[in-house]
C-alpha cells in the first residue's frame, strides 16, 4: 500500500479491525519512511452488478446514484447522515444477495421506498414523486391516501 503522504511502498498495518459496518476491515497503517499514519478499507470484491434501466439500457451498478435519490428526498429534513449511508447499505445488502448479475431498475426503486417509508413519510413522498413520476395531484394525493390508511 502507497503512503498518501510520500507515495512510498514502505508502509506497515499497526491496527486491524472490522469497520463500523461490519462489511469491511480497517487498517491503520504507518509509513516507515515518513512516519505518517493513515487509514485504509479492506472490502470483499463483488461480482460487478448491472441495472437494467428502463428504456433497456444496461449500466454498471452505482452506489453514489442511490446515496444521491436518497439525499435529495432527505433535504431539509431531520435525517442524519448516518441513517442515509444506513438506508444505502440495506439496500445494497439486499441487492448483492439476489446474487443476480443483472436487476431492473425498478427493483432498486420498490426496496428504496420500503426503506424510505421507515426512515420519514416526507422523504418518502419526496421520492415517490420522481421514482413513480407523479403526473398530476391526484396521483400524488393517492399515494398520500395509501400511506395515510397504513
Amino acid at each position: 500500500m502507497k503512503c498518501p503522504f510520500c507515495s512510498s511502498e514502505n508502509t506497515r498495518v499497526i491496527d486491524s479491525r472490522p469497520a463500523d459496518d461490519n462489511n469491511s476491515i480497517r487498517r491503520r497503517r504507518l509509513c516507515d519512511d515518513c512516519n505518517k499514519r493513515f487509514t485504509t478499507y479492506e472490502k470483499v470484491e463483488t461480482i460487478p452488478l448491472i441495472i437494467v434501466k428502463k428504456d433497456n439500457n444496461r449500466e454498471q451498478y452505482d452506489r453514489s446514484k442511490i446515496e444521491a435519490g436518497v439525499l435529495r428526498a432527505c433535504h431539509k429534513r431531520p435525517i442524519s447522515a448516518e441513517q442515509i449511508s444506513r438506508v444505502v447499505d440495506e439496500v445494497e445488502v439486499e441487492l448483492f444477495n439476489r446474487e443476480e448479475k443483472e436487476i431492473p431498475s425498478y427493483v432498486i426503486g420498490e426496496i428504496l421506498m420500503d426503506k424510505m417509508k421507515d426512515l420519514d413519510p416526507v422523504a418518502y413522498v419526496r421520492f415517490a414523486s420522481v421514482y413513480r413520476e407523479f403526473k398530476d395531484v391526484n396521483t400524488f394525493m393517492s399515494e398520500l391516501k395509501k400511506m395515510l390508511d397504513k
